[in-house]
Parts: structure tokens; sequence; C-alpha cells
């Protein structure tokens, strides 16, 4: 089985009145090449007359964020002209491309009304060769996401991204990349073959998992080599995994705030077409 290298505790890194834990990165754990980021806000209720979530207008370049919305709502907006609400079990795959800008804000229902609010949102790298190409958003609801059901129906995969054992994800990436939440109940089993040559992303959102002998934790990531293809998790408890694998990219990573590039001159580069209107029009 492939060898956990080491467990990853997330660090706590409240927004405002949000409730945000950060496994990546941070000071032990740069990135898992191609996954550069994850903030898990929640899970926390928000009474009656809140502000909402605290994400207004800003840029975005060369990178792509995965927001899963667990429980509460998103209204997504952005200069492409992309406006939805996606509501709990839904996803949101945008790819910022050569740049655009985005507000991520909750509906006015939940606004007035509050409720439970629980929402990961992962970054995916680019490479090069991908990291100008044109901006687009795809905001699905529960009910538009596959489903596949294992280890007599204990465990029920989201399936997001990539081809699983035959059943095509929800959406269709740019770069090789497989990603699903996976709901686990007491006794389920899960088992799977990943390439050699893949990194594996393995966030526990709630619960306690057991895999390849070690013990993951919920706001824990398991950090593994790259040794063998096997990985077997196990459930004790009810529990939900979100698991990503995917071909590293290999090539230099200089981030600096919302743009993800090769080198500092294109993240200059990035900042003056910020400032000359060149990622569109925000109207508010």
């Amino acid at each position: 089985m492939r060898t956990v290298k080491k467990i990853h505790n997330a660090e706590y890194r409240p927004i405002a009145d949000l409730k945000t834990y950060s496994p990546l990165p941070t000071r032990q754990l740069d990135q898992i090449d191609p996954f550069l980021f994850l903030n898990h806000h929640g899970p926390q209720t928000y009474p009656p007359h809140n502000q909402g979530l605290p994400f207004g207008p800003h840029p975005h370049r060369g990178m792509q964020t995965v927001t899963f919305i667990m429980e509460g709502d998103i209204m997504h907006k952005d200069s492409g002209g992309h406006e939805s609400i996606i509501t709990g079990g839904g996803v949101q795959w945008m790819v910022a491309g050569s740049g655009l800008i985005h507000a991520e804000i909750s509906s006015d229902e939940f606004k007035k009304e509050g409720g439970p609010l629980e929402i990961l949102q992962l970054w995916l790298n680019l490479p090069a060769s991908l990291k100008m190409t044109a901006p687009h958003y795809t905001g699905l609801q529960k009910q538009d996401i596959p489903t596949q059901t294992l280890s007599n129906n204990k465990v029920t995969m989201n399936l997001i991204a990539g081809d699983w054992d035959g059943t095509h994800s929800a959406f269709a990436p740019q770069t090789d990349v497989h990603l699903a939440t996976i709901n686990f109940m007491p006794g389920g089993e899960l088992d799977l073959q990943v390439p050699l040559d893949q990194n594996i992303f393995f966030y526990v959102i709630k619960g306690q998992l057991e895999v390849n002998g070690h013990t993951v934790k919920a706001t824990q990531l398991a950090e593994f080599e790259n040794d063998h293809e096997n990985l077997q998790v196990k459930a004790s408890t009810e529990s939900t995994l979100l698991l990503g694998y995917a071909r590293p990219f290999n090539e230099p990573v200089v981030a600096q705030g919302p743009f993800v590039m090769n080198t500092e001159q294109e993240i200059y580069e990035a900042y003056d077409d910020y400032r000359k209107g060149k990622f569109g029009s925000w109207n508010g």
C-alpha cells in the first residue's frame, strides 16, 4: 500500500466571524502539486440578518478554484457575466486562466434567514501552457453531481472530476485530475489504485478515517509517498472525505495574493493588467 508520509493538522485562520481551517499551504506543507490551497469554512450556524460570506470582488489569474458547498449557499458573480446561487451539495468550478474578477457572497435569503454553513474551496494549479487560457465558470447543484455507491451502500462518492470506474464525473477539467467528495457510514470501506506518477490529496472534512493503517481525523490532511498504487480507506464512524489525485506539473510556482504564475515577472504583469482593466469590468 502507498506509504503515508505525514499527517498534517489544518491551521485555524478565522476570517472575521467565519470559522476557517487551512491545511494547505501551512508552515509544514507548501503544496501537493498541482493542489495549491484549501480553505475549509465552518461548520457553523449563522443567525438571521447576518452579513454572510465576506468574499467581495477580487481578481484571479493562472489557477482554478473548485468550491464545495456542504451546507448553506454561495452567490457567485464574475466579470465574465456569470451569475449563480449554488446550494448545499453543489459545486462551483472556475477557471481563472488569463484573469477575471469575481465575488463569492451569500444569497439574500441566507443573509435574511441564516442557517448552517460549511464550504470548502480548493485551488488547483494550471500548467504554464494553460495559464492564459480563456476564463470560464460552471456551477452545478447537488442533483447534477453523479454519484457512485459502494461497500454495501456504506460509501457514496460524489464524482466531481475524472472518470471513476467507468462513471463520468460532473466536470470535464482541462487538466488530468480526479476529484470526489466521499461519504462513509460506519463500516464503509474504499479500495483504490492511484497511478504511481500521481499525487494524492486526502483531507478529512468530518469524522475519522483509517487510510493504509493510519488514522486521519477531521481537519487533517494525509501526505503520501509515491511508492505504491493501493489506497485502502476504512470508516468506523460517519465521515466525509475530500479526495483528489493528479499528475504533478513539476513547474515553478510563484504565488502572490490571488495570482499563481511561474515567474515573478508574470506576477508583476498580472497586477499591471488588473490595474489596466484587462480582467473585465465590475458592475457591482
